[in-house]
């Protein structure tokens, strides 16, 4: 059979009746909705199993055979079949001689085995062209239509021909292939649906631990402090008051810590002389999940938005304003408009709009669908220049709301600053450094360096 002629085949529209037969090894769940879903694309589809009688199941339009009968009407084999399974495939060598093998199958666990399941299938059945292909797309997925969270079907074999082909199918099914590389990559493609968020780990764990460690700091200033020393029973503070402390410390954090390795890397550079070394691994680790960290930091922001937006209706805040209300209708005095405090609430206020409006702009330009139509020098301005304006308006919208407590004795309760205190070291830390290396004598070289010049050409490790 001329294989060139099936790949361009498999590219013609879904309107064309003359697309290579497809064979599927397994009557399983996720083998009956590949079949479905070729047969909508025009594909003719038989199936190999060990009985050869027709179930409900099967989709109508396709052919059920021995394994033997399949493989031989078929140039591309899917093999939609448990590893523990695959040594009856060691018999019919001879027949899949030559033929396309497509491993779609996954493992319990991450590295199971010690070869991927691909390589061992090319061990199995040495003249067979061997690639991996179709196991990050589940059944459901396939069957029900929902593909836009499984669209990518990474893609990886030794021969570029088999590969092209298997690419091709994926493209007419209405998926997006991704080329791995050779076979070794079997074993990463193999663990990745495997893991749970694994760049989300990190933020999400350094979330928790920052979540902890300031609900409990607050609790003691504002809760349990008041409770001992004052004989007030500050407890419902739990559900809006601390969370709204939280949620915008939390933001103006983990926005920091996306810059921060950026700022390390600066100094590294700029000391070794050279870009072509790499960065400790911690490093490569907290640079590759700065995208996590901001989306984290822009939940947080939100979440402050909205108890922000709540606040006028509480009661506690309702009590406290017609307290004051009544003081001053029985005392027969109105305090008059401080315009300083008006202007420094305006400014606090407006500091965190144009914050806040900036930071979903960054979590706006993160997304695929939208920095997929940007240039890379429109992305960098957007999440670099942008950036740092972002996290110099959000510290200077908590630096307004609290400025004047740095110096009052009541506001360090059992010697504890407020938690907004805490929560600018991080990005003073980075806004001034980052303010050092703008500087001509810093910014100069790190450019050429960045460009590629080195102190030192001939470096040792």
């Amino acid at each position: 059979m001329n294989k060139n002629s099936s790949n361009i085949m498999a590219l013609t529209p879904n309107t064309s009746n003359k697309r290579e037969t497809v064979c599927i090894f397994g009557t399983g769940d996720f083998g009956r909705a590949l079949g479905y879903k070729m047969i909508q694309s025009g594909y003719p589809v038989v199936f190999g199993s060990r009985s050869t009688q027709i179930s409900s199941l099967i989709p109508k339009d396709a052919e059920v055979l021995s394994h033997t009968e399949a493989a031989q009407k078929a140039a591309i084999i899917i093999i939609a079949i448990q590893r523990q399974h695959y040594n009856f495939l060691a018999p019919l060598a001879e027949v899949l001689h030559g033929k396309v093998l497509v491993d779609v199958s996954n493992n319990l666990k991450i590295n199971q085995y010690p070869e991927s399941n691909a390589e061992y299938l090319a061990q199995l059945v040495p003249g067979a062209k061997v690639v991996k292909a179709f196991n990050t797309v589940s059944a459901w997925a396939l069957q029900s239509g929902t593909l836009d969270a499984s669209r990518q079907v990474f893609v990886c074999g030794d021969d570029m021909e088999a590969k092209q082909m298997v690419m091709d199918i994926v493209r007419a099914l209405g998926l997006t292939p991704l080329d791995q590389g050779s076979l070794l990559a079997a074993q990463e493609i193999e663990n990745y649906p495997l893991q749970l968020f694994p760049m989300w780990k990190f933020p999400i764990l350094l979330s928790l631990g920052l979540t902890t460690f300031f609900f409990f700091y607050c609790l003691t200033r504002d809760v349990i402090y008041n409770y001992v020393n004052e004989n007030k029973n500050f407890s419902f503070f739990i559900a809006i008051s601390i969370p709204n402390r939280i949620c915008p410390i939390l933001a103006l954090i983990l926005l920091a810590l996306v810059y921060l390795p950026g700022v390390l890397a600066a100094i590294i550079q700029l000391y070794r002389g050279t870009k072509y070394r790499r960065f400790p691994d911690w490093l490569d680790k907290w640079m590759l999940c700065r995208k996590q960290l901001g989306l984290v930091a822009l939940a947080f922001a939100s979440l402050h938005v909205l108890y922000t937006l709540i606040i006028p209706i509480r009661s506690f805040v309702r009590w406290r304003i017609s307290s004051i209300t009544v003081s001053q209708a029985l005392n027969n005095k109105t305090e008059p408009l401080n315009v300083t405090n008006a202007w420094i609430s305006d400014s606090y206020l407006a500091l965190g709009i144009l914050g806040f409006f900036l930071f979903v702009l960054l979590g706006i330009t993160s997304l695929p669908s939208v920095s997929n139509n940007v240039n890379w020098r429109e992305f960098r301005f957007v999440q670099s220049k942008l950036g740092y304006l972002t996290l110099i308006l959000c510290t200077a919208h908590t630096l307004v709301y609290g400025g004047k407590q740095f110096l009052s004795p009541s506001a360090y309760r059992w010697y504890l600053p407020s938690a907004y205190m805490l929560s600018l070291i991080v990005p003073c830390i980075v806004l001034v450094v980052k303010f050092v290396l703008v500087f001509p004598c810093l910014d100069k070289p790190l450019t050429r360096i960045r460009q590629g010049w080195e102190r030192k050409p001939q470096y040792s490790e």
